[in-house]
């Protein structure tokens, strides 16, 4: 497995993009439980993190029938407002140019990923229809998409 990675230097600081390979998924797991968090990785999701040079964000792309699933987005307090969510979710957004991405947010963060490429729908692929019904019971949450724009045959 190729695993891929991207660096940026904000100000004095280099931010490095990965992919984490299955055996280091853990990692992750350890970032959401120092910042109080009950997300976890699944098993089975691309685990994606920002390094500078410790784990500073993260997210999880789990592949579904149609596309990919997002889940677990987490910047650490310290690091948000500097883009730094925005500059993974793109990237990973480049690594799936060819499939759309769907997540489920709070309505407070509509604003956020709007600005990152996604909108608001109801129509979802079925293995997430029955999961977002069942976590709306406890939970406030809009189903959010990024389909993938058809090339142009100019």
């Amino acid at each position: 497995m190729t695993l891929k990675s991207n660096a940026v230097t904000n100000n004095t600081t280099t931010q490095h993009i990965e992919r984490l390979p299955a055996l280091q998924h853990p990692l992750l797991n350890k970032f959401y439980r120092s910042h109080a968090s009950r997300m976890r990785a699944s098993p089975e999701a691309e685990v994606w993190v920002v390094r500078n040079p410790e784990i500073i964000a993260g997210l999880c792309l789990t592949a579904i029938t149609e596309g990919y699933w997002l889940t677990g987005l987490l910047v650490a307090p310290e690091h948000r407002k500097h883009g730094v969510a925005q500059y993974l979710l793109q990237h990973t957004q480049q690594a799936h140019s060819n499939s759309p991405i769907w997540l489920f947010c709070h309505p407070d963060l509509i604003g956020f990923y709007q600005h990152t490429g996604f909108r608001i729908t109801e129509q979802l692929p079925e293995q997430l229809k029955n999961r977002l019904s069942r976590y709306q019971k406890h939970k406030n949450l809009v189903a959010m998409h990024r389909f993938v724009e058809p090339a142009s045959t100019d």
